[in-house]
């Protein structure tokens, strides 16, 4: 398929900057069109995170190719194909994690199709120095016509797995084992598929071993954190048992603190599974797909290959799901229980509070009535310094020819002087309250 892609021509609208490569995306990754015979060897390499490890598979892409006298892909390509003469023929892809080279060979058949690989007109430094690690290694080989070769003899007397695949078009065996050469073995006949038939269903029967490959890497990682998870349950559940009970003083900051602790290593468990986790849960569902896509129908005496990842496949995936499933629950259970020891926390201190303000309210209150008292010794204190003032007016008044008696105007004067004094106080009290 062409690589190049449409320009806007001399007045056109303009677009929008990823308008080109989101229609283009459509169109990655399309499939062969190969007729039978041929010979295939897939090989998928895990590559380091980041952008190096796509550089790397790059570089090496194109050291193959400048060998060959062929162009390199397009900067920024993910796939491309390219004839390497000799009739063989290069597949590339690059994921997100792994790179694929996926090499085809159109050559005459011996009577053992995997007796002469596609891998066996490669340059072998070229293979020694792939970058990364190989995860998926399959030699292919589509038989032309209908007939069923020798399967046990094929496949080294493995339990051989098949059916008939595009509707009753074509056939497909496989063993998922991995022989001597380190590589597993699918073998094909082409029936009465077209060229881009048999492409796409080799293209399925690949992806389905690439990609259950690869959504396995979750199910070690599934089985060692089945222990991690049942310490943590344990520490929580009697955590929980602690909280069900009273807790004396300062135990429960104790309790919370070792939730915490809890909560936080299920939290870096889950950050640090997760994405391997998630792409299990997606690369089971293209192999689930490829598997639909084949149209099977059963051959005598054989699995077909749906049932084979039913007993085999799925089961390992239910235990990738449930693990993940498990240490989400855990992490909501521990948050549960953190809520409800934070809420017992702030009731305590709510209620500590309270008793708080109880203290300050009698005081304020003894402090009232303290008031109260003093200011009944205020008036008295005051009125007494007051009617000694009088008194002395009193003795002045007489002095200058008043006519008056200063010890009965004085007794007179007391009440007076008492209440003034007393009224006196009261409106500077209201003045210095305000409003209240």
């Amino acid at each position: 398929m062409p690589e190049t892609r449409p320009q806007a021509g001399p007045g056109a609208m303009p677009d929008h900057p990823l308008r080109q490569a989101l229609a283009w995306e459509v169109h990655a990754r399309p499939y062969e069109v190969v007729s039978a015979p041929v010979r295939v060897s897939h090989i998928a390499v895990m590559l380091e995170d980041g952008v190096s490890g796509a550089g790397m598979a790059l570089d090496h892409l194109h050291r193959l190719l400048d060998s060959c006298g062929v162009p390199p892909p397009r900067a920024g390509a993910t796939h491309a194909s390219r004839d390497l003469g000799g009739g063989l023929r290069l597949r590339w892809e690059q994921h997100t994690e792994f790179a694929s080279f996926t090499f085809y060979l159109f050559a005459p058949l011996t009577e053992d199709p995997f007796a002469e690989t596609a891998l066996s007109r490669v340059p072998a430094d070229w293979l020694r120095d792939l970058p990364g690690q190989v995860l998926v290694a399959v030699h292919a080989a589509v038989l032309p016509g209908d007939a069923v070769p020798d399967l046990p003899a094929l496949f080294a007397g493995h339990l051989v797995t098949g059916a008939r695949i595009g509707g009753g078009a074509a056939s497909a065996w496989s063993d998922f084992h991995l022989h001597g050469d380190g590589f597993a073995r699918i073998l094909m006949t082409a029936g009465e598929l077209t060229p881009g038939q048999i492409g796409r269903h080799l293209q399925r029967l690949l992806e389905i071993e690439t990609y259950r490959m690869k959504a396995l890497l979750a199910l070690p990682i599934a089985r060692d954190l089945g222990g991690t998870l049942s310490r943590l349950e344990h520490s929580t559940a009697a955590l929980s048992a602690r909280m069900a009970g009273p807790l004396k003083e300062g135990e429960d900051r104790e309790v919370l603190s070792a939730l915490t602790t809890v909560a936080a290593e299920v939290e870096w468990l889950m950050a640090e599974h997760s994405y391997r986790f998630g792409a299990a849960r997606a690369y089971a569902e293209i192999v689930s797909r490829c598997l639909l896509d084949l149209r099977q129908d059963r051959l005598p005496g054989l699995q077909t290959l749906t049932e084979f990842m039913d007993r085999r496949f799925s089961p390992a995936m239910r235990t990738v799901e449930a693990m993940a499933n498990r240490a989400d629950a855990l992490g909501r259970r521990v948050a549960r229980a953190s809520d409800l020891l934070r809420t017992r926390v702030d009731i305590a201190l709510e209620e500590n509070n309270r008793d708080l303000l109880r203290s300050m309210n009698r005081r304020a209150q003894l402090q009232l009535r303290l008031q109260e008292t003093v200011e009944g010794l205020s008036v008295v204190a005051i009125s007494y310094y007051a009617w000694g003032l009088i008194g002395y007016l009193l003795k002045g008044g007489k002095a200058a020819g008043l006519p008056l008696d200063p010890d009965i105007t004085a007794l007179v004067a007391i009440p007076a002087v008492v209440l003034a004094v007393a009224y006196g106080l009261r409106r500077m009290k209201r003045h210095l309250h305000g409003p209240e």
